[in-house]
C-alpha cells in the first residue's frame, strides 16, 4: 500500500482520533515518514500525518509525555518509545505498525518514491 506522508502534499487530519499504540522509537519513524510536522500543541511535541493510497489517514503522535505538556519533566521526542495512532478507520494501525516493523529495508526507496508520486 502507497502513502504520503505531511512532507510530500498537505493532509488534513480533521476528524481523526486515537486507533491504537505503538511501540517504536523516534528514528525509525523519522526514517520511513520522514521529519515530523512542527507542533506547538501544548500536549503533542512531534506528529506524522500519512495518507494511504485509498484515502485513508492515519497520525502519529506522542501524548502528554513530552516536554511541551510535563515541562522540563518531559521527554524529548527522540527519547519517546510509546506514540499514539490515531486515524479516520482501525485499519490503519497495522498498517502504521508493519511499515515500521517491516524487516525488508530495501523497500524504503520504493515507499519513498511512492509518496512523491
Amino acid at each position: 500500500m502507497f502513502f504520503k506522508t505531511h512532507n510530500t502534499a498537505p493532509i488534513s487530519a480533521n476528524g481523526t482520533c486515537f486507533q491504537g499504540c505503538l511501540a517504536s522509537d523516534y528514528s525509525n519513524i523519522v526514517q520511513v515518514f520522514g521529519e515530523p510536522i512542527e507542533c506547538d500543541s501544548y500536549k503533542i511535541d512531534a506528529e506524522w500525518v500519512i495518507c494511504f493510497s485509498d484515502g485513508k489517514i492515519a497520525t502519529i503522535y506522542n501524548w502528554k509525555d513530552g516536554k511541551n505538556y510535563c515541562g522540563d519533566d518531559g521527554l524529548d521526542p527522540e527519547d519517546i518509545r510509546e506514540w499514539h495512532i490515531g486515524g479516520n478507520s482501525t485499519e490503519v494501525v497495522s498498517r502504521i505498525q508493519n511499515l515500521l516493523t517491516d524487516p525488508w529495508p530495501v523497500f524504503d526507496e520504493i515507499r519513498q518514491a511512492a509518496a512523491l508520486e
